[in-house]
């Protein structure tokens, strides 16, 4: 049985578990090593079997967890060489293993595929895991999808796929003017919109469900980031992540989904 949940999902922290029955990893470790293991605990997950953890780039709302929790769980952060000379000192976790974006991963019976995206960070990078029969990914902080986007996705059952903001709600908030220009930006965020045209242009027909991600508390509501997606519904199930919460644990096995009752 695989399990996938996104134990934290928003400007505020970041972290995402996949796992099966023998081994997991976790991507992002954005949050505090006890808040990681409290919505581990929360949603029956056991930390013993995360073997890795893997860093999109070094923004502390991605990394800022990883040099306790790689320490107390005696694990390794995979880590791309540019993203680690960005990252502060203080944050980096005892054992660290770097790679080159585009490298696939090798643990256990799980595999992890990296590659480059736009953002504005050192060097970002969004991974697609293989377990099982399954692909799933982790697309977030991605400003306008290029082509290494456009290709994992097309090959991805499960996604958990950034929907930051709602354009209006950005061009008329509370930031200031350069940091709206940033969030919107080629290297930015990925909006409602662009989220929506990036399915509709290039998920495959196995794609199953969508976690809609990483949606901003600012700039966004659930509400509407749900409607920029409800002429999909017929075709996808689409799910919301929190920032203050683990989502509800999604069990794969057999081609199907079995939620909690």
């Amino acid at each position: 049985m695989i399990k996938i949940c996104a134990l934290a999902s928003g400007s505020n922290g970041n972290c995402y578990y996949i796992g099966n029955e023998d081994e997991a990893i976790i991507i992002d470790a954005g949050i505090s090593r006890r808040k990681i293991l409290e919505r581990m605990k929360s949603r029956g997950l056991n930390p013993a079997k995360v073997k890795a953890g893997f860093i999109t780039h070094e923004h502390q709302d991605h990394y800022r967890g990883a040099r306790v929790f790689g320490q107390k769980q005696g694990i390794p952060f995979y880590i791309s060489e540019q993203t680690l000379n960005r990252s502060f000192y203080t944050m980096r976790p005892p054992h660290i293993e770097t790679f080159t974006p585009g490298d696939k991963i090798q643990l256990g019976s799980i595999t992890v595929h990296s590659f480059l995206k736009k953002h504005d960070a050192a060097e970002p990078c969004s991974f697609r895991v293989e377990i099982g029969n399954y692909n799933i990914g982790v697309f977030t902080d991605i400003g306008e999808p290029c082509d290494n986007v456009k290709s994992h996705l097309s090959l991805c059952d499960f996604l958990f796929l950034e929907s930051n903001y709602d354009e209006a709600l950005l061009a008329t908030g509370r930031y200031p003017a350069y940091l709206k220009v940033r969030v919107a930006g080629e290297n930015g965020h990925l909006s409602n919109v662009q989220a929506a045209e990036l399915i509709e242009n290039h998920a495959a027909e196995k794609l199953k469900t969508i976690f809609l991600s990483h949606i901003s508390e600012d700039n966004n509501r659930a509400d509407i980031a749900l409607s920029a997606f409800e002429h999909l519904n017929n075709k996808y199930d689409i799910r919301l992540t929190s920032r203050y919460d683990a989502t509800e644990l999604f069990c794969l096995e057999d081609e199907t989904i079995q939620l909690p009752l």
